[in-house]
């Protein structure tokens, strides 16, 4: 993959100083461990706040890993194409036959390791369904699926269980549901029991 923020040699240790100054200047924690494994699709969520990025970014630093994200590849035409690749994005053509999730896919199987960030719910805002397009894009290219979290209640922010798709999906998604039912977002009233229903999307 190319070479991101988190991976540049003397600002990635500025960067990860940054990130420990700052969870330790506003009361966050990290709790977990990363996945013993070099490619995995990351749930980040909830996901109801512009501000659930900085810290996930603060988290990334924290536990040593970069973080990959995708994007519709109009974000990566001159003049900020490098810029966003730098900042970890990975550009997604939607026009093409093939669809989002084997694309992800093929990213992962041509990469050494890969650590794939995806909201689930897709938005910020009020959701009722969550997208299963994380649970397709780990089962196609056969990685596991690592429970990223952001507690605000709680301030700790980290890693849960790794989940192995078995495809079957509604089991799966249960296991998902027992582990997010008492994480609170930024914004609680954004995210219930009910957003992780899959939408088969």
């Amino acid at each position: 993959m190319h070479r991101t923020m988190f991976d540049t040699p003397i600002l990635n240790v500025l960067l990860r100083r940054l990130a420990l100054f700052l969870m330790w200047l506003f009361g966050w924690r990290i709790e977990g461990k990363l996945p013993d494994t070099p490619k995995f699709v990351l749930i980040a969520a909830p996901h109801t706040s512009n501000w659930d990025l900085p810290v996930m970014l603060c988290l990334a630093f924290a536990f040593r890993t970069g973080l990959f994200w995708m994007g519709k590849d109009t974000l990566f035409r001159r003049p900020f194409g490098a810029i966003m690749r730098w900042l970890g994005g990975i550009p997604i053509d939607r026009s093409k036959s093939h669809n989002v999730v084997e694309q992800s896919a093929e990213h992962f199987r041509k990469a050494e390791s890969l650590v794939m960030v995806v909201p689930p719910e897709g938005t910020r805002q009020k959701v009722r369904y969550w997208k299963t397009g994380f649970y397709r894009i780990a089962e196609s290219a056969g990685v596991p699926i690592a429970l990223g979290f952001l507690d605000y209640r709680r301030k700790v922010g980290g890693f849960g269980p790794t989940v192995v798709p078995t495809g079957d999906i509604e089991a799966d998604m249960e296991t998902i549901q027992a582990f997010y039912a008492n994480i609170t977002g930024k914004h609680s009233d954004q995210f219930d029991q009910a957003d992780v229903t899959p939408s088969g999307q």
